[in-house]
């Protein structure tokens, strides 16, 4: 279920997914209420190209860190590729 910025106060929150497209932040956003978990978005910038590198803006998913495996798993399991800080 999307959850606003109160729900986030005093507590971690941790990067789930970054959407580039509209469709996938909609099928994401769909996919995380379906399977009930509580998640944030935001827009904000991201960097993107080696030649000609650019600033994009995507939507930015979190979840708290309880909640970050089992998002993660669910996103693999429908072909996304959840982020990794380890690039993994």
């Amino acid at each position: 279920m999307r959850q606003d910025a109160e729900f986030f106060e005093g507590k971690d929150p941790q990067l789930l997914y970054i959407a580039k497209k509209l469709k996938d932040a909609l099928a994401i956003e769909a996919l995380l209420c379906e399977t009930s978990v509580d998640y944030g978005v935001e827009a904000d910038h991201y960097s993107c190209g080696l030649l000609f590198p650019s600033q994009r803006t995507g939507a930015f998913f979190y979840v708290l860190p309880e909640s970050l495996k089992r998002a993660g798993e669910i996103l693999k399991e429908r072909g996304y590729k959840p982020f990794s800080l380890s690039g993994s």
